[in-house]
């Protein structure tokens, strides 16, 4: 054997052994009740802060199909403050639903692992199963430490998982999300710009029903509760009359509301009513007799037993808060003195942030040439489409971005989807019937657009 070919194989072994990863000791092998996959899944503790003992939660499925060629998306649940691993990877586009029983899982069979590896993170710490050994760590959360530790976090997590070093990188969320998605592709942008850093591959960020601009979402709401029959035209007209919404961009400590639209608020409260889901207006709410009586009946169905499970983050809770499900995901090691839950950690999130206008940090990221995705589900009142769809239209406008596809209607399976609006690498989207969790409410349409997201097709105008 030549010395050069010795030395070649020499290479290729460290290579081999460089990039060799996926610790085995973070392998779910399979949770409870859960049906046979082909695809691993991980989950386990990234420290983020060792001298604070601060570490942050992580569930990863790799793709159903060839995860050694597929992207790599990170979804993030907004809040802020809520569970991604509960939201996105248990309830909405993961793998699995918990089920009726809240003892087993079903395949969720439109999950976004069919076209890319998914990893979900619960941020910050204090969030589910997410912790801090330094408990002044949970006070006033804010988006700049939400970001670090979540850069932080893909780092320590790039170096458990080399081989996803080099694949191409999304990442995708809702709701707060609107400023937990643009804040960490700025962070990621200017780390991968460092000399001597890992450059990250991202190529572009899709988020559903964002809070981009609190002033406007905050109007687009009420606007929403009149034109969709849910508050009077006198409660509206005194909305209108009385409250400023546009003070909410100088930040929600400074925001004093009037005794009249304070007034307005509340009547408007009135007439929405209890048994009305805000983030779905056309949803059946979930009530004590029927979670019940599917406990009873506990069943093991292959898939859901109708169209949208009402009673899912009850089923999730019960799920999620059994002992061997904690334990087959390697999670809550440290005997945290609470129980999981979806969004009410001890974390005291500085909601003042929450004012902050998220719009011309799209534009940077529009600027250094990444794709940005929008969606909106059209039956969310909390962040309507039509204030987001105003504020991806004046982005554009502002940055003077041509229309490169006119408003118009996509179809998914002969029907209408939603309608869409692009402007080069800028894409707005509706998803017909769809909520503020866009793919627990229409998962095939979800998929869709995520699918023609990660894969920079536009998406499909005609009817097949």
């Amino acid at each position: 054997m030549s010395r050069l070919v010795l030395l070649l194989l020499v290479i290729a072994l460290l290579v081999l052994v460089q990039v060799k990863g996926a610790p085995e000791s973070e392998l779910v092998s399979r949770l409870p009740g859960q049906p046979h996959v082909s695809f691993k899944q991980y989950a386990g503790y990234v420290t983020v802060d060792k001298n604070a003992g601060r570490a942050l939660f992580y569930y990863f499925a790799e793709a159903e199909t060839r995860a050694s060629s597929q992207p790599l998306t990170l979804w993030l649940n907004g809040g802020p403050g809520c569970s991604s691993i509960g939201g996105g990877a248990f309830t909405e586009l993961g793998p699995f639903y918990p089920n009726a029983s809240g003892q087993g899982l079903l395949v969720n069979r439109r999950a976004w692992n069919k076209v890319s590896n998914m990893l979900f993170l619960e941020a910050p710490a204090g969030v589910g199963w997410s912790y801090s050994n330094k408990s002044s760590d949970y006070e006033q959360v804010t988006d700049r430490i939400t970001a670090v530790d979540t850069l932080n976090f893909l780092l320590g997590w790039m170096d458990k998982f080399p081989e996803y070093q080099t694949r191409d990188f999304y990442i995708t969320g809702e709701s707060y999300a609107g400023h937990y998605v643009p804040q960490l592709a700025e962070l990621i942008i200017k780390h991968s710009q460092v000399p001597g850093n890992y450059a990250f591959r991202l190529k572009g960020v899709a988020i559903g029903n964002p809070l981009l601009n609190l002033a406007v979402d905050t109007s687009a709401m009420y606007e929403y509760f009149w034109s969709h029959g849910l508050i009077s035209d006198e409660t509206f007209q005194a909305l209108s009359n009385s409250c400023k919404f546009e003070d909410y961009e100088l930040g929600l400590a400074d925001h004093n509301v009037s005794n009249a639209c304070n007034d307005g608020i509340l009547q408007s409260n009135t007439e929405v009513g209890r048994f009305i889901n805000n983030y779905d207006v056309i949803l059946d709410v979930c009530l004590p007799s029927i979670f019940l009586q599917e406990v009873r009946l506990k069943q093991q169905m292959a898939q859901k037993s109708y169209g949208v499970d009402i009673c899912i983050d009850k089923e999730r809770d019960v799920y999620f808060n059994l002992p061997e499900v904690q334990r087959e995901l390697h999670a809550n090691t440290t005997g945290l003195p609470y129980s999981w839950s979806m969004c009410t950690g001890p974390v005291d999130y500085a909601m003042q942030d929450g004012s902050t206008n998220m719009v011309p940090l799209l534009g940077d990221i529009l600027k250094a040439g990444l794709r940005v995705w929008i969606f909106s589900g059209d039956q969310d009142s909390v962040v309507p489409l039509t204030g987001t769809r105003s504020l991806i239209g004046g982005l554009a406008k502002s940055l003077g971005m041509q229309t490169t596809q006119p408003y118009t209607a996509w179809y998914q399976g002969g029907q209408v989807a939603g309608w869409t609006q692009s402007y080069g690498n800028l894409t707005y989207a509706t998803i017909r019937g769809a909520a503020h969790m866009v793919p627990y409410a229409q998962p095939e349409r979800a998929l869709l657009l995520f699918r023609s997201f990660i894969r920079g097709n536009a998406l499909p105008i005609k009817s097949a």
